[in-house]
């Protein structure tokens, strides 16, 4: 197990899911990442997403601890925490409402307090908490559920766990992520499979990831046919480089034929921290980013596909403004500037997607705007994925045309 010095920052990948959690870090300006073990020499990761609330008093324990509290019966386990906060409902407890959010914010704060082990949490220097998707009720609910560990950082962002796949992938061998990639993920009476695909065509080049469900038996001596089946027809699409193996329904010695056909030609890894681990070294892209980050760009479901742009006169030359990134995660993507708008009461926004072909001009009209010069606010967002919301906002000319502070409002669709 990696030990810190004194001095040392930790950066943290957090994978929150409902039934168990992990948690991967390593030092800064290192890419060693390891994942916290709960038994020590052994690879045991998961720590179960649960809360037990001892009877009569207000004592509360995390994960393994909570569960035997529980299973002796001196206490009530919370389970569900994450979906508990995404319903918002008040969780009642010996007849008292809890609200979701602070549960949820006490089993993170009790959880990175496991990292004890290696360093004090207090050194935690940036945070990337990943799960399965990532959407607008789940971004509030991290949002605060961060605010109240009250870290001693501003470096806490969010990842889906496709993103997450991805830069797992581009810390791997590139042998293993050139062509096509997959991962298999059991979850629950379903296999989920997320194929890693990228196109050396764009420039940078734009890496998708796909994302397929699969029907999956529960009967031990259907279990490998049906294996076969499905990754017969995954691999029939394509050349496969690497097949990952995540999920407790990969362990034991059912995999026979299937494990024989996967392995022909394939490289097969098994195992269930590749979430985690990509989540920090998701963070480190951001801190520091890689040869093979300058390189490639993901466009996942929750990010922006288009660059959004708008031509200036820049010391009497027309110059392209870059406002908004393809690539850039939709609820990060914001800008605000001001500019000068002489003649005319027009602005003409460029959209260029990554991929698809298409570029267009969108135009945003500010009615009744006053005078031949203006001094105008931008503020561009995403509303999702798909959709830009712009505001102008008229800043007059200092003392020759107070501003009048008229906000324009568009949305415009990608």
């Amino acid at each position: 197990m990696l030990k810190l010095l004194n001095n040392e920052k930790l950066i943290v990948g957090y994978d929150l899911k409902d039934d168990y959690s992990q948690i991967s870090y390593c030092v800064a300006d290192s890419e060693n990442v390891e994942t916290l073990s709960m038994v020590a020499g052994v690879e045991d990761f998961n720590i179960p997403t649960v809360l037990c609330k001892r009877e009569g008093v207000n004592q509360w324990f995390c994960g393994r601890e909570a569960i035997r509290y529980a299973e002796t019966g001196q206490g009530i386990l919370i389970q569900n925490l994450l979906g508990l906060a995404v319903d918002g409902e008040p969780v009642l407890i010996e007849g008292n409402a809890f609200d979701p959010v602070s549960l949820l914010t006490l089993f993170l704060k009790r959880s990175l307090g496991m990292l004890a082990q290696v360093s004090s949490p207090d050194r935690i220097s940036a945070l990337m908490i990943t799960c399965r998707k990532l959407h607008g009720r789940i971004l509030d609910v991290l949002c605060k559920a961060v605010e109240g560990l009250k870290l001693r950082t501003d470096n806490v962002f969010f990842q889906s766990h496709t993103e997450s796949f991805y830069h797992y992938m581009l810390r791997q061998e590139p042998e293993l992520w050139k062509a096509r990639t997959v991962l298999l993920e059991s979850l629950g009476t379903e296999i989920v499979s997320y194929s890693m695909e990228c196109n050396y065509r764009t420039n940078p080049v734009v890496v998708y990831i796909k994302e397929k469900s699969y029907a999956f038996t529960s009967q031990t001596e259907r279990m490998d046919s049906e294996l076969l089946s499905l990754s017969e027809e995954i691999c029939a699409e394509g050349y496969v480089s690497g097949v990952y193996l995540i999920g407790d329904v990969f362990s034991g010695d059912w995999m026979q034929e299937s494990l024989r056909y996967l392995c022909r030609g394939r490289r097969v890894f098994q195992g269930n921290n590749l979430y985690s681990k990509g989540a920090c070294y998701g963070m480190l892209e951001r801190l520091k980013q890689s040869e093979a980050g300058k390189s490639h760009v993901f466009l996942g479901d929750d990010k922006l596909k288009a660059n959004v742009g708008m031509k200036l006169m820049h010391q009497g030359e027309e110059i392209y403004c870059a406002l908004l990134d393809a690539g850039t995660t939709w609820f990060e993507a914001e800008q605000t500037f001001d500019f000068y708008l002489q003649g005319g009461n027009r602005i003409e926004l460029m959209v260029t997607a990554l991929t698809g072909g298409y570029s267009k001009v969108e135009e945003v009209v500010l009615e009744e705007l006053p005078g031949e010069l203006s001094r105008l606010r931008a503020h561009l967002r995403l509303r999702d994925e798909n959709h830009i919301l712009v505001e102008i906002e008229d800043l007059g000319l200092g003392a020759f045309r107070p501003a009048s502070h008229r906000i324009w409002k568009q949305e415009i669709e990608l």
